[in-house]
């Protein structure tokens, strides 16, 4: 028996969940402090208990959920909180498009749980199980036990933040959503292996400190654009000179 035939063998749901659940752990810490302050600055941006308490329960989407109080406390339309959130989440349809070789056999009730649960972080760790050269047929569990951890911690999270923010209204100046910068910047390092990744990295951080100052958070959509077309016109660039060689 190989290697691979004996891990998948050994291979049960309950293992691979307490694997996903281990392996999101240090990003969960992360999220922590974002999901804290979130809950801290959720009431003053005018949502109520049970609205905080349901953003985060329904749409579960950290960047997109900070965006979308900022415009809430601007005033911002309605139309352009929506096509904001849009354009930062479309990266969602990427990890989608990644995964749909790994989970096509799953039945319908699987791939709504993985798409409704996917996340920067549960698409990081998942990935990489998938990535492994074993043959278990368990490895959804896997991203189950990852997603179920992390989305109980910003659950969690939410409500200490909100509770807190009762109390210590200046939270969100104690600077703890810097742990959360770590988490995304070691995320993305680790994908950083082709020129086109690192070319859509570096113009999309120069980008957005230049469009910073737009209003209505535009710089942010103005980065996530010049992020894409440059990568994509790297990786044509790239293909083009492979076809000449």
């Amino acid at each position: 028996m190989t290697r691979s035939s004996w891990q998948a063998s050994a291979s049960t749901p309950f293992s691979e969940f307490l694997k996903g659940s281990r392996a999101i752990l240090p990003l969960v810490v992360g999220a922590i402090p974002f999901g804290f302050i979130f809950g801290t600055l959720a009431t003053t941006s005018g949502l109520s208990f049970a609205e905080t308490l349901a953003m985060s329960a329904f749409v579960y989407a950290g960047a997109a959920q900070f965006i979308a109080l900022s415009l809430l406390a601007t005033g911002t339309a309605l139309p352009l909180i929506l096509l904001t959130i849009f354009i930062v989440n479309l990266r969602h349809l990427l990890y989608s498009i990644t995964l749909i070789p790994h989970v096509q056999h799953l039945p319908q009730h699987w791939k709504l749980a993985i798409g409704f649960w996917l996340t920067d972080e549960s698409f990081a760790v998942a990935i990489a199980r998938y990535n492994l050269n074993d043959s278990s047929p368990h490895k959804h569990w896997y991203y189950l036990g990852a997603s179920l951890l992390m989305y109980g911690n910003w659950q969690l999270c939410t409500i200490a933040g909100l509770l807190a923010g009762q109390f210590l209204p200046n939270a969100a100046s104690w600077g703890l959503d810097f742990a959360m910068c770590v988490t995304f910047i070691g995320m993305v390092l680790a994908y950083l292996t082709t020129t086109p990744m690192v070319v859509t990295v570096l113009v999309t951080g120069l980008v957005s400190v230049w469009a910073h100052s737009l209003p209505h958070q535009l710089g942010l959509i103005v980065a996530v654009l010049a992020g894409i077309l440059a990568g994509v016109a790297t990786e044509s660039i790239q293909l083009k000179r492979r076809g000449n060689e």
